[in-house]
């Protein structure tokens, strides 16, 4: 009886430090490029979707700058491109990463300086899932300057 009740609860123990499997949006390692009022900044983080459904990243907000909006940096022949997207799909289990060169949350005519150190706020809006507002560190990105202000 003894030996039955201590495998059990041996079994009990392990199976609570499994813990519940994660459910929602996750958005993590989030930081953004530092920059001079009027110009523009960018923010970058990788976002899955715990979810079983899928999901859209539909847009996003902050005071920091006058328009915010999702771009997508790619290359098209040799030559970078930069547009606006009105969505990033998000599958179950799907992680995306926001990073330079691909896509990333544009702060537009930032209405403050974003000097390395700083934390901003940046709220996510989904297709389906609950706003999210993240909180940034500030860092210098070396080798993006003289982009012409674009700076993705």
């Amino acid at each position: 009886m003894k030996r039955t009740f201590a495998l059990f609860f041996a079994l009990a123990l392990t199976l609570s430090a499994c813990g519940s499997p994660k459910q929602g949006i996750e958005v993590r390692d989030v930081w953004a490029r530092s920059s001079t009022q009027g110009m523009n900044g960018a923010v970058y983080f990788v976002i899955e979707n715990h979810n079983s459904q899928a999901d859209e990243l539909i847009g996003a907000a902050s005071d920091i700058a006058e328009v915010v909006e999702i771009h997508e940096s790619k290359m098209e022949g040799d030559v970078m491109m930069m547009n606006q997207v009105e969505a990033v799909a998000l599958e179950p289990s799907a992680v995306v990463e926001f990073k330079p060169g691909g896509y990333h949350v544009m702060l537009i005519r930032l209405t403050r300086d974003l000097k390395a150190g700083d934390e901003i706020e940046v709220t996510l809006h989904f297709k389906n899932s609950p706003d999210l507002t993240i909180k940034a560190m500030v860092k210098d990105a070396d080798g993006m300057q003289n982009m012409g202000g674009h700076s993705p």
